[in-house]
């Protein structure tokens, strides 16, 4: 199979064996990824056909067209977005034949075990260790995480942890698969300023994990992790949105059908943020485009950055612009929510939410960096700890 028409014509011929109407749910996900269609440029036997992934978009076509169920990738992003590829890449055959079936069908939810109190930006000097138990050849894993979304309905997560403190910070991370229901695994609320709790902080405690959940060779963790960063950033700024999808829409609804909250002012700011807007999805769609040829690079960061500064600008604009109304909140119940929902919210919420844009998936400072030094090719900044055994570094 090479062209769309080929395709077309499969995909035609699975919906005519499986119809949305009458198939169920789960059935009907467990049969596509089955015959290819989950994600095409992935492998055959793995949800894919070999094909390259500007085809995806015929399938997507055709399933959408008959009224096919999606897999709910809001709720599954983490494992989508940055647990598959990360599989995919590194993973061994028996790896990525248990976990990516129900990871794309949505039965297994995955978060990400990254950040530490003491490692958010500096995410290598991370403390979390791995131990082997040299008797059965497992791993036992003892630390804390923090900001992790999704802890509290995950059934598997990608960790990073130290396996060897005597070289430098970079080199003695190892790459994990943890198991969510592991009896030392403890996860509790961190309630944020929309006074949800979406994310969570995570205490392993004698984790044990089998040698057969390691991603990738002892000591390459971060070699791995780095698959798994770009592709998080590709996921979060690059995501695929109409015109005036995103944040923008509901503020252009408003002026559209509130010409009483208008004036001089605001207009000039919304058309500035409506340009922005649109070619920031632009932008996203080249990136998109130019991720048919390849794996995820340093791009990606740019897009995370714009991402965070236009949503953080526009839900301000917003508030403004409907006065009193925008002060209100409509729920502060805690609550642990599956998923983040920026358009189906009140603008108060949009506002608190998205101050959170900069700090996820990397903040904003890091990225500057990677832009600067990966991108526009600048000197690097000095780091007198590059070569310093982690053990000796200042705490």
């Amino acid at each position: 199979m090479t062209d769309a028409a080929e395709l077309r014509t499969r995909t035609r011929e699975f919906l005519a064996a499986h119809p949305p109407a009458t198939t169920d749910r789960a059935d009907f996900l467990k049969a596509r990824f089955d015959a290819g269609l989950a994600w095409v440029h992935y492998p055959e036997g793995l949800g894919g056909l070999g094909l390259a992934p500007s085809l995806q978009a015929v399938v997507d076509a055709e399933l959408e067209d008959a009224g096919a169920p999606d897999n709910d990738p809001r709720r599954i992003g983490i494992g989508l977005g940055m647990a598959a590829p990360t599989v995919l890449g590194f993973g061994t055959e028996e790896q990525k034949r248990r976990f990516l079936r129900p990871l794309w069908t949505g039965e297994e939810v995955w978060c990400q075990l990254f950040s530490e109190p003491g490692a958010g930006s500096d995410l290598a000097a991370l403390g979390t260790r791995a131990i082997r138990d040299e008797a059965s050849g497992d791993w036992i894993v003892n630390g804390q995480k923090v900001w992790t979304s999704s802890a509290h309905t995950a059934r598997w997560a990608i960790l990073i942890a130290r396996t060897d403190p005597d070289v430098p910070k970079h080199r003695g991370i190892t790459y994990f698969v943890c198991d969510m229901s592991d009896p030392g695994v403890e996860v509790r609320p961190l309630r944020q300023i929309t006074g949800e709790a979406e994310f969570n902080e995570v205490f392993l405690t004698d984790v044990r994990i089998p040698d057969a959940h390691r991603l990738g060779a002892v000591g390459e963790g971060w070699k791995v992790a780095q698959t798994t960063l770009m592709n998080e950033r590709v996921s979060i700024g690059g995501m695929r949105i109409p015109r005036e999808g995103g944040m923008i829409g509901p503020v252009a609804k408003a002026w559209r059908e509130r010409p009483e909250l208008r004036t001089h002012d605001l207009h000039q700011r919304l058309l500035k943020l409506w340009v922005d807007a649109e070619v920031a999805r632009l932008t996203g769609e080249r990136l998109r485009q130019q991720l048919v040829a390849g794996q995820p690079g340093p791009e990606g960061s740019g897009m995370k950055l714009g991402f965070a500064r236009l949503n953080q600008e526009i839900s301000g604009l917003e508030v403004e612009l409907l006065g009193e109304e925008g002060l209100l909140y409509e729920d502060w119940t805690m609550r642990r929510p599956e998923l983040v929902d920026f358009t189906g919210r009140d603008a108060g919420y949009r506002y608190l939410r998205s101050k959170g844009n900069s700090i996820e998936g990397g903040t904003s400072e890091v990225l500057l960096n990677i832009v600067a030094e990966r991108v526009l090719g600048l000197p690097s900044e000095p780091r007198t700890d590059k070569d310093v055994a982690w053990k000796d570094l200042a705490r």
